[in-house]
C-alpha cells in the first residue's frame, strides 16, 4: 500500500496518524471509529477511509500513545464478584489489546482504605493511568486531582465534575423500554422496579415516565419500588392486579423482578405476551433465556462502557483529557415476552 502523503510507514499507524490524515482531532477520530453518535456521518466516513488507507487497527492506539511509557494500566473495582462490573472490565481489557498493555486488576471490595492502598500500589508500579469501576451508578468520591496519572471512572461517576466518567444512560434506557412496549401496541403500562436508593432505579423510572407522557399516556399507578428480587416481583404484581386487572404490560426494573412478575401473571391466568407483555432490565442471560417465555430485556451495553473508558484513558495518556459525564446508550433485546398484539 502506498503511504499517505505526509505519513511514514516505518512504524504502525497510530490514532494520531489517522486523525491527522482525516483532518480531525484525536478525540473525534476515536469517536468516529467507535461509532459514537456525536460525530457527523461525513466526518465518520472520512476517518474510516483514513484508517483504511493507513491500515490502522484500533488496538494500535495503545502502542501509539504508550511509546516511552510503562505500557501498564490499573483497573480498580469495588465489586469483582458483581455481574455488572465484570462485563465492564472485560470490555476495557478487550480495548487494551491482548499482549499490548499489561493490566493490573485490583479489587477494593467497597473499602475506601483498601482502595487507597491499591492506588498507591498501582502508582508504585508506574502505571500510565487508572480506570475505576463502581458497583452501582450512584456518584462515588473522586480519587482527587493530585494523582500523577489520568483516571477514568466507569459505571459509577466521580462526584468531581473535573473528572471524566463513562456511565450507562439509565434515563434513556427507561425511555427506549417504554417505546418498545408502545410499538408493540401496549397502552396500559405499569412499572415495578427495585430499591429507590439506587440512582439507576430512579432514572429508569424517570425515562419510562417521560416516554409515556410524550405518548399522551399515564402509567398504570405510580412506579412500585422495592427489592431487586423475584419475591418483590411476585408481591408487587399481586397488588397491582388487584387494583388494575386491565393492564397490558409490565416494565420491570430488573430481570429478577420480571421473573417474579411472570410467575404471578401465569398463576392468575394471564398469558404472556398475549394478555400482558413483560419486559426486564440488564439482559442477564441466565434469566432471560430460561424464562417462560424468553424475556425481552434492556441490555445496558456494559462491555461498551468498559471499551469507551479504555479508549478515553488512552486519549488522556496521550494528553487529550476530557471531563464531565459521558453516557453509553443501552439497547432492547427482543424476545417472546413482548411479541406485538395480533
Amino acid at each position: 500500500m502506498t503511504p499517505a502523503p505526509g505519513t511514514s510507514r516505518s512504524h504502525p499507524a497510530t490514532l494520531s496518524d489517522v486523525a491527522r490524515l482525516a483532518g480531525v482531532s484525536i478525540a473525534t477520530a476515536s469517536k468516529a471509529l467507535n461509532g459514537r453518535s456525536q460525530v457527523r456521518a461525513e466526518t465518520r466516513q472520512r476517518v474510516i477511509e483514513a484508517a483504511e488507507r493507513l491500515a490502522f487497527r484500533p488496538n494500535q492506539l495503545a502502542r501509539g500513545l504508550l511509546v516511552g511509557r510503562s505500557g501498564t494500566v490499573g483497573l480498580l473495582t469495588s465489586d469483582l464478584e458483581g455481574r455488572f462490573s465484570i462485563p465492564i472490565l472485560m470490555g476495557a481489557e478487550d480495548a487494551f489489546g491482548a499482549g499490548e498493555v499489561a493490566v493490573f486488576l485490583c479489587d477494593a471490595r467497597g473499602d475506601a482504605i483498601r482502595e487507597q492502598h491499591h492506588v498507591r500500589a498501582l502508582l508504585g508500579r508506574r502505571v500510565d493511568g487508572l480506570i475505576v469501576v463502581g458497583s452501582r451508578t450512584d456518584p462515588r468520591p473522586s480519587l482527587g486531582r493530585e494523582l500523577p496519572v489520568p483516571v477514568v471512572y466507569a459505571y459509577a461517576p466521580s462526584d468531581d465534575p473535573a473528572d471524566l466518567s463513562i456511565v450507562p444512560d439509565s434515563v434513556d434506557a427507561g425511555r427506549i423500554a417504554v417505546e418498545h412496549l408502545l410499538a408493540c401496541g401496549r397502552t396500559r403500562i405499569a412499572h415495578i422496579t427495585g430499591d429507590p436508593g439506587y440512582l439507576a432505579a430512579r432514572e429508569r423510572a424517570e425515562g419510562a415516565g417521560a416516554a409515556l407522557a410524550d405518548a399522551g399516556l399515564a402509567p398504570v399507578g405510580e412506579p412500585r419500588f422495592g427489592a431487586w428480587s423475584e419475591g418483590w416481583g411476585r408481591a408487587a404484581t399481586a397488588l397491582l392486579l388487584d387494583r388494575h386487572p386491565d393492564l397490558d404490560a409490565v416494565l420491570c426494573g430488573s430481570d429478577q423482578i420480571a421473573r417474579g412478575v411472570m410467575d404471578v401473571l401465569r398463576e392468575r391466568g394471564h398469558r404472556v405476551p398475549e394478555d400482558v407483555a413483560v419486559m426486564g432490565f440488564d439482559n442477564w442471560q441466565v434469566l432471560t433465556a430460561s424464562s417462560r417465555p424468553p424475556l425481552t430485556s434492556v441490555d445496558m451495553n456494559l462491555e461498551q462502557v468498559g471499551r469507551a473508558a479504555a479508549h478515553a484513558l488512552f486519549l488522556a495518556i496521550g494528553g487529550a483529557r476530557r471531563s464531565g459525564i459521558e453516557t453509553v446508550r443501552g439497547r432492547v433485546v427482543i424476545r417472546e415476552s413482548t411479541a406485538p398484539l395480533s
